[in-house]
């Protein structure tokens, strides 16, 4: 994982470190303890660029130390005599932990959902299972407070390490932001897609503060894919519906206009009811106020109605008036029948 250079000397039977220095392999590499301690005030730190040393003895930290050469004299580092009780000036042994830790930024630590995440299609209303994966960087922004709060004991620590810290939080912002995502946009989850690189970014700016409390920074997050397993059940339906959806959208209909067009066609197979839009008066006529293909096709449905209208009304069950009564809710809701139209018609319906 890392490699480092040590020259000892011999004192009083001890090795004593003349110079400690860390050279990390990768940028994966993040933290290292050399794993000697006797260190004395002839002592030499090297510290590479974009990393930090920490001296520790007892819990209490002396550092950082910066890039460049450091000779733990007591003339350089005077809070050593104190640390350490060590007389000012002369050669003197002491024992310390020596930490570095590698600064520079990892852009290639990745992620994944481990399992599928359950989301509702906002348009639809169907459960679908959701994969997703990417990559994202992290840097060490605050060494002391990463070294106290995640390394703890360990030899070295890696970017690996700091994912499994990050990943838990990670999947639950993950899965927050593309709930919001298809919620606040009215997006179909099969066209999440279109909105990755607006989606990323929330997930980085909500993970930072959880990132900071370790002293990490997240300076780049990327979502990959979004991906939706073929065979599942949910994306067939959800399919179907858009493929619908579609058809109606070239066809000139919405929703509404579409749910009408069925009661109506039902209406027309149905002489109680027929006989009772068409003693409304709604007759060819109707279709005047629905445009482009919703018009035709209701031109289609008109002459099988005054057809099926019979000249002597069946007596209606009561399960039967409740029925028509709900379609020409629905048509009034639509925009089809005003609000008086409905009253009389479920006047008539009703009986005296």
């Amino acid at each position: 994982m890392s490699e480092h250079i040590e020259q000892t000397t011999t004192h009083n039977k001890m090795a004593i470190l003349d110079l400690v220095k860390w050279d990390a392999q990768s940028d994966s590499s993040v933290v290292w303890k050399c794993p000697s301690q006797e260190l004395s005030t002839w002592t030499q730190l090297i510290v590479n660029e974009s990393q930090e040393a920490f001296l520790v003895r007892g819990g209490v930290y002396e550092g950082p130390f910066g890039a460049g050469r450091h000779t733990l004299s007591t003339e350089n580092v005077p809070v050593i005599r104190s640390l350490f009780g060590l007389p000012f000036g002369g050669r003197s042994p002491f024992t310390a932990e020596v930490w570095y830790v590698n600064k520079a930024t990892n852009l290639n630590v990745k992620w994944g959902t481990p399992d599928p995440i359950q989301l509702q299609d906002p348009k639809f209303g169907i459960m679908v299972s959701v994969r997703s994966f990417g990559q994202y960087g992290i840097r060490i922004e605050n060494s002391k407070l990463f070294l106290n709060k995640i390394v703890g004991t360990l030899p070295s620590f890696g970017a690996e390490e700091i994912s499994r810290y990050l990943s838990g939080e990670l999947i639950k912002r993950i899965k927050g932001e593309l709930a919001r995502a298809v919620s606040n946009e009215r997006l179909s989850i099969l066209e999440v897609n279109a909105n990755i690189e607006t989606i990323s970014e929330k997930v980085r700016q909500s993970m930072l503060p959880h990132a900071q409390e370790y002293g990490v920074t997240i300076p780049q997050f990327s979502i990959h894919s979004i991906n939706v397993p073929e065979d599942d059940a949910g994306v067939t339906k959800l399919r179907e519906a858009l493929a619908k959806r579609a058809e109606m959208s070239i066809l000139g209909f919405d929703y509404q206009q579409q749910r009408s067009l069925d009661i109506l066609q039902a209406a027309a197979s149905n002489e109680g009811t027929a006989g009772s839009l068409m003693g409304a008066g709604l007759g060819a006529g109707m279709g005047v106020n629905i445009g482009g293909g919703m018009g035709r096709e209701f031109a289609k449905i008109v002459p099988s109605m005054e057809t099926a209208q019979a000249p002597t009304q069946p007596r209606l069950s009561m399960e039967d008036k409740i029925r028509q009564i709900k379609e020409l809710s629905e048509l009034k809701n639509a925009g089809i029948l005003t609000d008086e139209e409905f009253a009389q018609q479920k006047s008539l319906i009703l009986g005296p």
